[in-house]
């Protein structure tokens, strides 16, 4: 047995340990049973589904639900010593609560009847007053009650998130909900800070939270129509309290420690929001050099043609090829560092988020935020080309063994952006059936960025080939910019709805930069495209390049997209859509060699210039037939689309003007099986057009060792893909269960043609292939475990994924398969109101095979393991620590490699009301986080590690703000009003179609 088999086996028993002891502990402990009855008070009928949620008397934690059965019974097994409370929901009634004992000689507590009171009913809406349950399941929306999920104090809503069933937080902080990522995190149905999720869940505290609910978004017109158009986007909204809606709240903090190196670490943060009746306002500001990010931070990508990390020369970048990834970059954990991290972030932010209704006709959102980070790269990395058998340069000159070179690389980069962005959203109802909706989002960036690498390459005998020197220097700006202007209209008739999306996206880059590089090859028989070249007696040739080059790019797109929706009958739906698009590019490079005569960057390299237009037009036209049951719902679809392809060479005087013509067929069934079970069923077709960078036909040799070239032959992408969601959740059991499985084919799919010369420098270039082939998947199943009077939730989650496609090396195909599936445990308890520990493990297994070049073929193993334990000691001191472990097994001994990264809190509340906190936190106690990261591609295997942080220590003051109005009410532009506009009339509808309030 491997010693990798031997770990794993090690692993699976400890997991079944931890299983085995949870149930063998729940079935010592829980040993009584708590039963009733809920009828109606005045009839004196029995309810069936009503709403039953056991909760401990001390401080209403959910210990279990359920619902009654025909008989309006419910019953509680397995329940420990203690006192409890029986909350009962039920729509169109009052709620009501029960308190109950249970004792050691009790093995059954009967609460009896319990009455619940009808209450008035208007037309549309029942108000539900009280107490909430846990969870609801309301049509395709999953809500959690924040109450029922106990968080530490001055937690943030991510924290929150980490404690309901099925939601997943990495500790880089994007979000999983049912085994899909979250790309949207709505606050009380509106956007936050536009569309990055991470402003709303690291910057809003938990305590205002009222409810959680998790659904996918349809698009703009889709939701307004009510045809699913099967673009969809999982996204969380979050909404906040009735009595936190009208006040001012935030969290206020500064810290800082000593040099650990040249550098002392700080942090500083606010976080201010004023909300009242509707109207809300928040402002954010911080800054710190410990790779902490509220935010999701952009670049112009200025180095992404430079090895390192996945990086660079030989990849799959842009001609998507078959990439894996392993191993983990530098982490961090509580009190400091952000994992995700394989270099060092100093950086800085503010913004401004506004909300509010202007009269009863506009609503508005809108946020301006800026930031600036400055990020230091320096990594060492060891990257293996194996050249197949019999092939050498063009794949024409036979050889008797494989060629392979290993290039050995230092890599060091320093890369500053600054970035600005506003968002808007404006919402103006013409009348009761009309409503204008703009929504403009822009950006600015300016990027400065300084690379220095050098790097030797030698062949499969150890003979060195080449070497390269190089410094380059950037800078550049950009803006990037879409708007998108709806008119939505619904007539007398239900049903019948028209709507118009004009959307405007703009990309404006430029960027200049400086390319010295000293590159030698050794037995380089092909003469090299640019530079100085000096050739000795011995064969050495020496390359030398000095070049400024300006790159320009500029893009718009206009696109219109008209839809008419015709009810045939109460049950079926007629859309008719038509959609034209036009995509106006121009990429512009202008590269001018050093003269040494002028001392200027004079001398234009015509080989390297190059001026390109492209317009890419399409026209598409088609219908959707849709129908709906109780039970179920189907859709059958085809759209006509004509596009175009027009290619302007202008400084070669060259034009390529092309046609293509394709039906897309569109498929969607969704079943609802009731009590929270649902399947959905989508297939789907699309093209995709090669981009501007990919046709323009133009070397780049900013990285000498590889030089990228566009193609202009290339055709558009035809994909076609299947996709299955299942999702299951016991009310009764809080039992959850969600699938999710997705298989997609690409004809004429643009990939990699890689060529390599005899002194292992290379040229990519992208082609069409057919054959690309991909399938992934995620099996998420939680179930909640009572140890003894405590809730755990159990999470198991399971991913699978596999690829395979072709790619080219020295002119000669390369089918490549790649094969990844991990397994992850997570156990998440509050043992104690003072005790709360979270548990989660994962491995993860890859593997890729190449049918030109078996020597490249691979596979690695990952294990991880992550304790968080946050206990609440006496004299209101708190601690809180943070244990992850990776272990990484690659095919080389040298790349096994294993650390254990531990930080530590401990803090002192202050203050009547603990609103306050002096904290000491400790980052990497044991100095060994690192950041080991492996990469396969087509062309090459490759291990990087890079600087991370390492151990340091802080102080830091917190300040908590919560100063809130006395009986707020509900906002003046109602939550429920703008969410149902926005996401549909059947969400959130309760029993008999009246819509629940909070």
């Amino acid at each position: 047995m491997s010693k990798y088999q031997s770990k794993l086996k090690r692993f699976l028993y400890g997991v079944f340990f931890i299983l085995h002891s949870s149930f063998f502990i729940n079935a010592a402990f829980a040993q009584s049973t708590i039963q009733g009855t809920v009828v109606d008070s005045l009839t004196r009928k029995p309810l069936l589904e009503a709403s039953v949620s056991l909760m401990l008397a001390r401080d209403s934690s959910l210990v279990s639900f359920g619902i009654t059965d025909g008989d309006g019974k419910f019953v509680f097994p397995k329940i420990a010593e203690g006192q409890y409370r029986v909350l009962v929901t039920y729509v169109g009634y009052r709620s009501r609560v029960q308190r109950v004992s249970v004792t050691k000689n009790d093995p059954v507590a009967d609460v009896g009847t319990i009455d619940i009171v009808a209450q008035s009913q208007t037309l549309m809406e029942v108000s539900v007053q009280g107490e909430k349950a846990p969870i609801a399941v309301k049509g395709d929306t999953l809500e959690f009650n924040a109450g029922s999920f106990k968080t530490r104090p001055n937690a943030q809503v991510e924290d929150l998130l980490k404690k309901l069933p099925g939601v997943e937080v990495d500790r880089d902080g994007t979000v999983k909900a049912q085994g899909q990522s979250v790309t949207k995190v709505l606050v009380d149905g509106k956007p936050f800070f536009g569309n990055d999720p991470k402003m709303a869940t690291r910057n809003l505290p938990a305590d205002i939270i009222d409810k959680v609910q998790l659904f996918d978004q349809s698009s703009e017109q889709s939701t307004f129509s009510g045809v699913d158009d099967g673009d969809r986007e999982k996204t969380i909204n979050i909404t906040t309290k009735k009595d936190k809606r009208k006040g001012t709240f935030g969290q206020q903090s500064i810290a800082a420690g000593p040099k650990p190196d040249d550098n002392a670490r700080y942090s500083g943060r606010v976080s201010l929001s004023h909300f009242n009746d509707g109207r809300q306002i928040s402002v954010l500001g911080m800054a710190n050099n410990i790779n902490q990010q509220g935010f999701t931070a952009q670049d112009l990508g200025l180095g992404s043609n430079f090895g390192g990390a996945g990086q660079g020369q030989g990849g799959s970048a842009g001609g998507g090829g078959n990439v894996i990834r392993g191993g983990q970059n530098g982490g961090g954990g509580n009190g400091g560092g952000q994992v995700g991290s394989n270099a060092i972030t100093q950086s800085w932010a503010g913004g401004i988020n506004y909300r509010d209704g202007w009269g009863k006709k506009i609503d508005v959102v809108s946020s301006y935020n800026v930031s600036n980070t400055n990020t230091l790269t320096d990594q060492r990395s060891v990257r293996t080309n194996v050249i197949p058998t019999g092939v050498t340069s063009g794949g024409t000159n036979p050889s008797d063994s494989a060629s392979a070179f290993v290039r050995n690389q230092a890599n060091g980069s320093d890369n500053t952006n600054t970035n600005h962005r506003i968002n808007l959203r404006l919402d103006y109802r013409l009348d009761t059936l009309t409503t204008i909706r703009v929504i403009p989002n822009l950006s600015w960036l300016n990027s400065n960025y300084n690379n220095f690498s050098q790097s030797q390459t030698t062949n499969a005998e150890g003979v060195l080939t080449n070497t390269s020197q190089t410094n380059y220097n950037s800078a550049g700006s950009g803006f990037t910019g879409n708007n998108s202007i709806l008119l939505l209209r619904k007539f007398q008739k239900k049903g019948r709805t028209f709507s118009v999306n004009w959307n405007v996206a703009m990309n404006d880059q430029d960027n200049e930069g400086v390319n010295k590089s000293i590159n030698t090859f050794n037995g380089l028989s092909t003469t090299l495209a640019t530079g100085t070249i000096i050739r000795d007696s011995t064969g050495l040739v020496t390359q030398t390049i000095n070049q400024r080059n300006n790159q320009q790019t500029r893009s718009m797109t206009n696109s219109v997209n008209v839809s008419y929706t015709e009810p045939l009958s109460l049950r079926q739906t007629l859309e008719f859509h038509y959609n034209l698009s036009n995509n106006h590019n121009t990429s512009n490079r202008f590269v001018n060699d050093f003269n040494e005569a002028t001392s200027q960057y004079d001398l234009l390299n015509q080989a390297l210039t190059n001026r390109f237009i492209n317009d890419y037009m399409t026209n598409r036209a088609g219908l959707t037939w849709q129908t709906r049951r109780l039970k179920y719902s189907y859709a059958f679809g085809v759209d006509a689309q004509q596009a175009s392809l027009n290619s302007d060479n202008l400084s070669r005087d060259t034009n390529l003007n092309r046609t293509f013509r394709n039906l897309l067929p569109n498929a969607l069934f969704t079943y609802n099986f009731g009590k929270g079970q649902r399947l959905r069923i989508n297939y789907r077709t699309r093209i995709n057009a090669p981009s501007v960078n990919q046709l323009q036909p133009v070397a780049n040799n900013t990285n000498p060792l590889n030089i990228q070239l566009g193609n202009l032959d290339l055709q558009p992408e035809y994909g076609h893909t299947v996709s299955l969601n299942y999702n299951k959740f016991n009310s009764a059991t809080f039992r959850n269960m969600f699938v999710f499985l997705n298989a997609s084919r690409t004809d004429n799919k643009i990939v990699n043609s890689t060529v390599f010369s005899e002194a292992g420098a290379q040229t990519t270039r992208p082609i069409n292939t057919d054959g690309y082939y991909s399938l992934n998947g995620s099996f998420v199943w939680g179930q909640p475990l009572k140890l003894g009077a405590q809730k755990t939730n159990l999470n198991l989650s399971t991913n699978v994924t596999y690829n395979r496609g072709t790619s080219f090396i020295n002119e000669q195909s390369n089918l490549a398969k790649n094969f990844l599936i991990g397994q992850g445990i997570s156990l998440s308890s509050n043992f104690t109101e003072k005790l709360d520990l979270n548990l989660s493990g994962n491995i993860n297994w890859q593997s890729a095979r190449y049918s030109l070049q078996p020597k490249q073929n691979t596979s690695f193993l990952n294990q991880t393991v992550t304790l968080d334990v946050f206990y609440q000691l006496p004299l209101r001191f708190t601690f809180a620590t943070n244990v992850y472990y990776n272990h990484y097994g690659g095919s080389s001994a040298s790349y096994n490699q294993s650390y254990t990264l531990w930080n530590a809190t401990l803090s002192r509340q202050l203050f009547k009301q603990n609103q306050a906190e002096i904290r000491f936190q400790a980052f990497d106690l044991l100095n060994q986080n690192q950041s080991i990261v492996r990469n396969v591609t087509d062309t090459y295997t490759e291990e990087v590690q890079s600087r991370v942080l390492n151990r340091y220590f802080m102080i830091s003051f917190v300040y908590n703000l919560r100063r809130f109005g006395v009986g707020a009410t509900a906002p003046r532009n109602s939550f429920d009003r703008s969410f149902q506009q926005n996401n549909g009339g059947n969400r959130g509808q309760g029993r008999n179609g009246f819509r629940q309030n909070e």
